[in-house]
């Protein structure tokens, strides 16, 4: 489990393909500072698992399904990602309940700067959309953010100057791709009254 209180920027060092699967390699400081074999780290929003690192990096194994659905297949050596490691129980929840299994990608629809701070839009598809509220939580490429305004087919989140430098956030521009994980209470919400739905027309109850 994460936060999405992003703790440094790593790099990519490579993406290799490994069968129908990958093997991603990130240089990152911090992130590695502690971690073991195993451990989970989340990159870009993505939650992976150490199987090789050295003193500053950390190699994943990404498979088949993960490159489907996230950002990382378009990922190239010499990038920025968002690193954050797994959350420590008695940790401050600085953000929210972040798990790293992303719903799918969004695109970045408009960027609209507001003083200080910068407005981006997204795009929102239908089997999201009922999961994602006004004033509520969703993280974009790992990050914790709160929904500004919402829309039928998009979603707004406003960024201030700190989110915009400490993360990879700060260089969106329109068209980019961004990995999407809406809340985890939503999730379970929707999931429950589609089976409770379900239930009362099985019985016919109105």
């Amino acid at each position: 489990m994460f936060t999405g209180l992003i703790e440094e920027l790593g790099e990519i060092v490579a993406l290799a393909p490994h069968g129908d699967a990958a093997r991603l390699t990130v240089r990152g400081p911090l992130a590695t500072s502690d971690a073991t074999h195993g451990d989970s780290i989340s990159v870009m929003g993505v939650c992976l698992t150490v199987v090789e690192q050295g003193a500053d990096w950390f190699t994943a194994d990404v498979m088949g399904q993960t490159l489907a659905m996230s950002t990382i297949g378009s990922w190239t050596a010499g990038a920025a990602v968002n690193l954050e490691r797994a959350a420590a129980v008695g940790d401050r929840l600085g953000g929210h309940i972040v798990q790293g299994h992303i719903d799918g990608t969004t695109t970045v629809l408009e960027v609209r700067e507001a003083g200080q701070w910068r407005v981006v839009r997204f795009s929102l598809d239908a089997a999201h959309a009922p999961l994602v509220v006004d004033k509520g939580s969703i993280a974009v490429d790992g990050v914790s953010l709160t929904v500004s305004a919402v829309g039928d087919d998009w979603f707004e989140v406003s960024l201030i100057p700190e989110t915009l430098s400490a993360t990879t956030l700060g260089s969106l521009v329109v068209g980019d791709a961004a990995n999407l994980e809406t809340d985890i209470l939503a999730r379970h919400i929707a999931r429950l009254a589609h089976f409770w739905a379900g239930a009362h027309d099985r019985e016919g109850i109105s």
